[in-house]
């Protein structure tokens, strides 16, 4: 029994399957179409969901889409009005896409469902969860607790921004929320913008700009952007924004109030940014932290889950954790919008008259997010062949042992391993790993392969049991959402500027054959860590094939492409094939 679960049409569309309760499959759109953050129908993540797990639309029971269209064009229409004549020029700019396209979901749900074989009259019966509440399921039923709390936070759903949830075994029941306009994710997205990046992509680089400033802004922030209650309840002042009435994030009172115009992208980045960057940092985090408290004691629960893109925030879920309100977090992987995807099926299956069936386990149900398709050997070298690479076939043992002592020779190394992992990180099966050791590696990652801004830190992957040796961190972070200090100082290329990492704890439960490269590269070098970071330039979906990859290879300084069981060096490619591409994609 099969249930299908789609999110799309506004950005980071995806899909996800359970087989009887357990999740099988779940990717997301943009690895197959080669477009960052697509929203168009996921067609080709459930074609490859189809190959992967040798079904059919046949064999799909039910289909859940993440959230309800005719709520979230209520909140739309409702915004128009209540903020006209100012809301005059959203209103013009969102309407003919909605009357001729999002008003009509549900017909293009089903005319594209048909074309993957699905019976119109099956197709017609798509069911709709409410967006926070897929994102809470995201969280809740694939955790590893009986019971838990789930908090929601991103831009905007329907109408909700923020949300509790209390979680038992099945259920999932609604305890509060706060509504658009009111939002910690466009709060954020509105200092991402007024920073020079873009909305729904540089939320990361503003995260990482942070450390880099003082946050000297953050009295000015609290006192006229946003009303904190002592329960973490929050308002926005909106007279400073714009996102409800026009076609920009701020405006020109936000300007005002900070003393300085919003940056260009291209512009240089000065003092000033970093500041501000740090300042609605450490707002977020105080937000959050109250809420938290709130919820503790009101509700008395050990378990915390969260979900929403703010829950990507790893910075702020590291800040969650260091004061202990909750004994438990648990954080899902892809916990902006692909993730409703997964919720929304959850949710259906939650409803079912054999429901999930919800026990304390040690692990959580994610499987490590490695959820996408895989390639066979016979498709690796199929697709190399057609690529014209040159390449070797080795034993896994020989793969392990060549490639730990390239990465101590200070190489650059594609790694592209087992099925494609789910969310927005590489977790060691589409990942670009290089030694920890070098200065000059963070710099040469960011410049000469990934074509990023230069401040931007790279996270570790280190062995789970020696992780408390080299990072002030107890238990897991399989899924890079915390943060945790740098206890030696022989690891500068994942040392960010305050001493931090974004770590990722490595399990041979979850992935024996990364756990057991990183272990070759500790006996060769005595450190069992390694630089990860996801496999693609700037702008670029992380790569989905073996061509994906070896195009990444030759258009990149990378040193070594590892796929499966082929290795590949550079200097033996036919230079002919080596050519930038990265003007293919946009920024972001």
């Amino acid at each position: 029994m099969y249930i299908l679960g789609i999110s799309a049409f506004y950005h980071d569309s995806a899909i996800a399957i359970l087989r009887d309760g357990q999740v099988v499959f779940a990717a997301q759109e943009e690895r197959f179409t080669r477009i960052k953050h697509d929203s168009a129908f996921p067609f080709l993540a459930i074609k490859s969901a189809f190959n992967f797990l040798n079904i059919s639309a046949a064999d799909i029971s039910e289909i859940v889409f993440f959230e309800k269209p005719f709520l979230k064009f209520e909140r739309i229409l409702e915004t128009s009005v209540a903020f006209s004549p100012w809301g005059y020029l959203q209103f013009i700019r969102s309407m003919p896409v909605w009357i001729k396209e999002k008003l009509f979901q549900k017909k293009i749900l089903t005319r594209e469902l048909v074309k993957l074989g699905f019976l119109e009259s099956e197709a017609n019966k798509i069911l709709f969860s409410d967006h926070h509440l897929s994102h809470a399921a995201s969280a809740f039923y694939p955790s590893p607790f009986e019971s838990a709390l789930v908090l929601t936070m991103d831009g905007v759903g329907e109408w909700a921004t923020t949300t509790i949830y209390q979680g038992h075994k099945n259920n999932l029941v609604l305890k509060k929320e706060i509504q658009f306009p009111h939002s910690l994710g466009l709060l954020y997205s509105a200092f991402t913008y007024y920073c020079g990046f873009k909305v729904n992509s540089g939320e990361y680089k503003l995260m990482g700009l942070a450390p880099f400033g003082k946050p000297i802004f953050a009295d000015k922030i609290k006192k006229f952007l946003i009303d904190i209650k002592t329960d973490g309840s929050f308002r926005l002042d909106m007279s400073y924004f714009n996102y409800c009435t026009g076609l920009t994030m701020t405006n020109k009172k936000f300007d005002q109030l900070f003393g300085f115009n919003l940056r260009n992208e291209d512009q240089e980045m000065h003092q000033v940014h970093m500041d501000i960057a740090a300042s609605v940092q450490a707002v977020l985090e105080e937000v959050i932290i109250k809420i938290a408290l709130d919820m503790k004691a009101k509700y008395k629960t050990e378990n915390l889950c969260l979900a929403g893109g703010v829950a990507l925030n790893c910075v702020a879920n590291s800040a969650l954790l260091k004061q202990k309100i909750f004994k438990n977090i648990w954080i899902q992987p892809a916990a902006g919008d692909a993730g409703g995807a997964l919720g929304a099926a959850l949710v259906a299956q939650s409803l079912r008259v054999e429901p999930l069936q919800k026990i304390k386990i040690q692990h959580d149900q994610m499987t490590g997010a490695y959820l996408g398709n895989s390639f066979s050997d016979l498709e690796i070298e199929t697709q190399l062949i057609a690529c014209g690479a040159y390449f070797e076939k080795k034993s896994e043992v020989e793969i392990l042992q060549l490639t730990a002592i390239k990465l101590s020779e200070n190489k650059a190394v594609g790694w592209f391993q087992g099925r494609m992992e789910f969310g927005p990180r590489s977790l060691g099966n589409r990942s670009i790993l290089a030694s920890p050791l070098l200065s000059d590696m963070q710099k040469n990652l960011n410049l000469k392969i990934k074509f990023r801004e230069s401040f931007r830190p790279f996270a570790p992957s280190v062995i789970g049991e020696d992780c408390a040796e080299w990072f002030d961190f107890q238990g897991d972070s399989p899924y890079m959402l915390f943060v945790a200090q740098v206890k030696k100082n022989i690891l500068p290329a994942v040392t960010h500027v305050d001493g931090s990492a974004r770590l990722q704890t490595v399990s041979k439960k979850t992935n024996i054959k990364f756990h057991s490269l990183i272990c070759e590269f500790k006996k060769i070098t005595g450190v069992p860590v390694l630089v990860n970071t996801s496999f693609n330039i700037r702008g670029e979906p992380v790569v989905c094939s073996p061509t994906d990859a070896f195009r990444c290879f030759m258009g990149t300084d990378l040193d070594v492409l590892v796929i499966g069981n082929y290795f590949l060096k550079k200097e033996d490619q036919n230079k002919n094939f080596k050519k930038s591409y990265q003007d293919q994609f946009a920024k972001d």
